[in-house]
């Protein structure tokens, strides 16, 4: 018997041509279906792959036309090689894709087994880290930005996983930028630095091991299949996000920590200015000796006794006092001898004087006697007030509420109401000439010092025709010439922008600079100064308007206005009024030269 070896390892046995026993046929049969195994295509009966090598070996025969040999005439038949342990007991069963989309399923369902066991190791890997994390800034008292750095690890690696599942060059890759700027925005610059280093780092060794064929590239977005030009363009890219995200974020950090620098360094030097000022505050009032004697106390001037000093100022000094007669209080001020030098000032301030004597208004200082002393010092008995005047009271408060300046300047207004038809003008109305008076409980604002002209420093000045205050100082009477009542509506207006905003009009670093500022320059805008509605814009450019003929025509107008501006407003015809001055003067701007 013959035998030789076929390609699937079966081996073909030639035997006589007999009919085959029934009992052998069909075991030759089961052992063909148990196997799985015979040469016929897929799905063929074995029936018919039996027959079908009868048929081919007498069609052999008959072609070659030579009478074959007894034994190769007879029919041959397949015998499969020595059975193995059957696979069917120690495999588990696989399943077969029979269309298209089944192979998607399988493909779903392997790949969604994948994803989910990065998504496991990734998130207990994040977890960890985020736990560690918690525990460490738990305590802002022990927080430490250099402790951060060991729960960041696995943070870190637990993110580049998913970057490999998803692809080295995938977006979710790029995703990442996100975390490194977060955590560069820390203070401490070591922790940010070793976080961005080893994203960068553990990224640029996935791409180089895929590009170089050391790691299979198994992401959802791969790169393996593009030219290495490609590859590199890709992982580039994703490394100058890393790097720019790091940069910004340290350039954010530090710009921030300047301007918060800056800033405790402003809020220090303010801090530093008003305990100066306080400091100076208090050193002003020990200046003003309250309470205690001056060098004309229990002097005898006029009809009065002096007592303590209660006031001084660069001018003169003011006295308690009390009528020797009738002990009945007054207040003395004397100006010093060299205040009024020419003889014909002196008798002008006393004419003056005594008009403003005359006037019975209770928002005006009442002067009972005006006179001179043996050395010829001009004095002024002055009822006695009880009270703090304005200047001290904003150097206190700053600024004034609304409602507070709009009952000063009515009372005001009703004063220089009284002064303009006595025919008087003040001309040096500021914020230490308005007195807020107090008796029995009753408050009144009231105008101090009528007809007074006065000199000295930087505050004052009598220097030929200009008299007055130069920060509260009406621009007619800046340039010496003849002033009215219009003057002193300037000056009220100018003491409502500085009750209102805290801030003077003009300041200059001496008198020439402010008197030229008031001038040839028009205000700031109030409202930009603080917030306020904008007809008290509009009020105070017509009360400070720079031509006496554009003013209000007299105080009790100005009070009008103001009452409106911050109750219910002002009409259209006076907001037009307002505005087209506003509109020839704008606010802030500098004038060539004062209209004639």
């Amino acid at each position: 018997m013959a035998e030789r070896g076929t390609d699937d390892d079966r081996r073909t046995a030639l035997v006589p041509a007999r009919p085959p026993r029934p009992e052998e046929f069909a075991d030759d049969l089961r052992t063909v279906l148990d196997e799985g195994r015979y040469d016929s295509e897929p799905g063929a009966d074995p029936a018919e792959s039996l027959a079908t090598a009868e048929l081919d070996a007498s069609t052999d025969a008959d072609a070659t036309g030579v009478p074959a040999d007894p034994i190769h005439v007879l029919p041959t038949q397949q015998i499969g090689a020595p059975r193995r342990a059957s696979s069917s007991i120690s495999r588990p069963p696989t399943a077969t894709a029979t269309s298209p989309v089944d192979a998607m399923k399988l493909d779903e369902i392997a790949r969604t087994r994948v994803f989910l066991k990065f998504v496991f190791a990734g998130s207990v890997a994040a977890a960890l880290g985020a736990v560690v994390a918690f525990a460490l800034i738990r305590d802002p008292a022990t927080y430490d930005p250099r402790r951060l750095l060991t729960p960041a690890l696995p943070i870190v690696f637990g993110s580049m996983s998913g970057v490999y599942y998803w692809g080295a060059g995938s977006p979710v890759a790029a995703m990442l930028v996100y975390g490194i700027y977060f955590f560069s925005l820390g203070v401490d610059r070591r922790v940010p630095t070793s976080m961005y280093a080893l994203v960068a780092v553990i990224h640029a060794a996935l791409g180089f091991g895929i590009m170089t064929g050391l790691l299979a590239d198994h992401g959802v977005v791969q790169i393996g299949q593009l030219r290495t030009r490609e590859q590199l363009a890709i992982l580039c890219i994703i490394e100058a996000l890393y790097f720019i995200a790091y940069y910004t974020a340290r350039l954010s950090q530090r710009v921030t920590l300047d301007a918060m620098g800056k800033l405790e360094q402003a809020v220090r030097g303010n801090a530093q200015r008003d305990a100066l000022l306080a400091e100076a505050r208090a050193e002003l009032d020990r200046a003003l000796k309250i309470g205690g004697p001056g060098r004309y106390t229990d002097q005898v001037i006029g009809a009065f006794r002096l007592g303590v000093l209660i006031g001084r100022g660069g001018m003169g000094e003011v006295y308690e006092a009390h009528a020797v007669a009738d002990q009945r209080e007054a207040a003395v001020k004397l100006l010093h001898p060299g205040t009024l030098a020419e003889s014909i000032q002196l008798q002008r301030f006393l004419r003056e004087a005594r008009t403003a004597a005359r006037l019975d208004c209770p928002h005006v200082v009442r002067v009972l006697e005006v006179g001179t002393t043996a050395g010829e010092a001009p004095f002024l008995v002055m009822e006695r007030l009880r009270g703090l005047d304005l200047a001290h009271q904003l150097r206190r408060q700053r600024r004034l509420p609304l409602a507070q300046t709009k009952v000063l300047v009515d009372q005001i207004a009703i004063g220089l109401e009284a002064a303009r038809v006595a025919g008087i003008v003040h001309r040096d109305l500021k914020p230490h000439n308005v007195f807020l008076a107090e008796d029995g409980g009753l408050r009144r604002w009231k105008i101090l010092d009528f007809g007074v002209s006065k000199s000295g420093g930087s505050g004052t000045l009598t220097q030929g025709h200009v008299v007055g205050t130069p920060a509260y100082m009406a621009p007619e009477q800046a340039r010496g010439e003849d002033v009215d009542h219009r003057a002193d509506v300037y000056s009220l207006a100018a003491i409502i922008f500085r009750a209102i905003t805290g801030h003077p009009v003009f300041t200059g670093k001496d008198v020439p600079s402010t008197l030229y500022e008031v001038v040839y320059r028009v205000p700031t805008r109030p409202s930009q100064l603080t917030e306020l509605p904008p007809d008290v814009d509009r009020v105070l450019a017509v009360g400070l308007a720079k031509d006496p003929r554009d003013r209000f025509g007299f105080a009790l107008e100005l009070a009008r206005w103001f009452s409106a501006a911050v109750t219910q407003g002002l009409d259209p015809d006076q907001r037009r009024r307002a505005d087209e001055l506003i509109a020839r003067q704008p606010w802030g701007a500098r004038l060539g030269s004062a209209r004639p």
